[in-house]
């Protein structure tokens, strides 16, 4: 601090001090949400995002089959790029492969293997992939639980840890263990990792699922700024409610977007944000959530809201086995 400043500062009454270091720290917060708001205004507003297919000429999703995932796989066809799906039911991937082949005229491949089972399943995925100019990998694949719930009280509670940790978080370092080398040696890639805004506060009764998912969000974030000088672009994608089978909505809405309008949005932000929400009703969201509100506030409001969920779906599920 300045001689000047800090005798003014000295020269001030308690009342004074607080009244201008409050002055201080509102200008402060307030530059913070102007910059973070032009930003987000020049990324969804202006930004085009990066020519993905001249990354690369395939593509690699997993958790490929429906919602956010498949909606990346068709976008990134539409862009010309060959497919690789990744998903655990033999007979879906067949279907999205054809309708894929059949729209947009791109090779594709496919591998069948449960994320869930462990270890194991890397060596099916690894030859499958040897070879390939893969420009971009979507790390999708992901569990939540059936409804929120405490997290001693989650129905077959050691079963769902080991496959919420290795289709979450497992699968993310070893897919992305994998591609990596080949990236750095060209000097080019992407790796998409599909986070969720539940990564950016605590999650009470959805405990395990938004721990898992700030570990994506971390784990991205990180590897883009040990990776970028080399080329590599590691993008966190933290979307709110999408209308998919995993959030169990039906109907689109403007701020629960179909996987389609998801993904298009979230697509034209790779290479202008590492961290995005994707989608600029969810950016809106986001800003709210981390920058407006206190974290206690939005743990206290989840938590409420969680066990309204919670309630509903016990009943429903007692009124079934009735």
């Amino acid at each position: 601090m300045a001689p000047a400043a800090a005798e003014m500062l000295g020269s001030l009454s308690a009342p004074q001090f607080f009244y201008w270091v409050g002055v201080a720290a509102v200008t402060w917060l307030s530059l913070k949400m102007a910059c973070r708001l032009l930003s987000g205004a020049r990324v969804f507003l202006v930004g085009t995002g990066l020519k993905v297919e001249s990354f690369g000429r395939w593509a690699v999703v997993t958790g490929a089959t429906d919602g956010i995932g498949k909606a990346y796989a068709k976008e990134l066809a539409k862009h010309g790029m060959s497919i690789v799906l990744i998903s655990r039911t033999e007979e879906k991937l067949n279907e999205v492969a054809k309708e894929i082949k059949e729209q947009f005229n791109v090779e594709t491949k496919t591998i069948a293997v449960d994320f869930g089972d462990g270890a194991e399943i890397y060596k099916v995925i690894e030859p499958v992939l040897a070879g390939l100019e893969i420009g971009v990998l979507v790390n999708n694949v992901g569990i939540s639980y059936n409804y929120p719930e405490y997290f001693l009280d989650v129905p077959d509670l050691d079963n769902t840890i080991n496959k919420m940790i290795n289709i979450n978080i497992i699968s993310v370092c070893k897919m992305t263990r994998m591609v990596l080398p080949a990236m750095v040696q060209r000097s080019k890639g992407i790796i998409l990792n599909v986070s969720s805004g539940s990564a950016l506060n605590p999650l009470p009764l959805l405990t395990l699922y938004s721990a898992t998912k700030a570990f994506v969000d971390f784990f991205s974030q990180a590897l883009h700024a040990e990776y970028k000088s080399k080329g590599i672009i590691v993008q966190s994608v933290l979307p709110f409610y999408v209308a998919t089978k995993l959030s169990k909505i039906r109907t689109p809405t403007v701020n629960k977007p179909s996987p389609a309008t998801y993904v298009k949005a979230a697509l034209s932000t790779v290479g202008l944000q590492t961290q995005t929400n994707g989608y600029l009703p969810h950016a809106i969201m986001g800003w709210i959530v981390t920058s407006l509100l206190p974290v206690s506030l939005v743990i206290n409001q989840s938590i409420k809201m969680n066990q309204g969920i919670r309630a509903r779906s016990l009943k429903k599920l007692k009124a079934k086995g009735d």
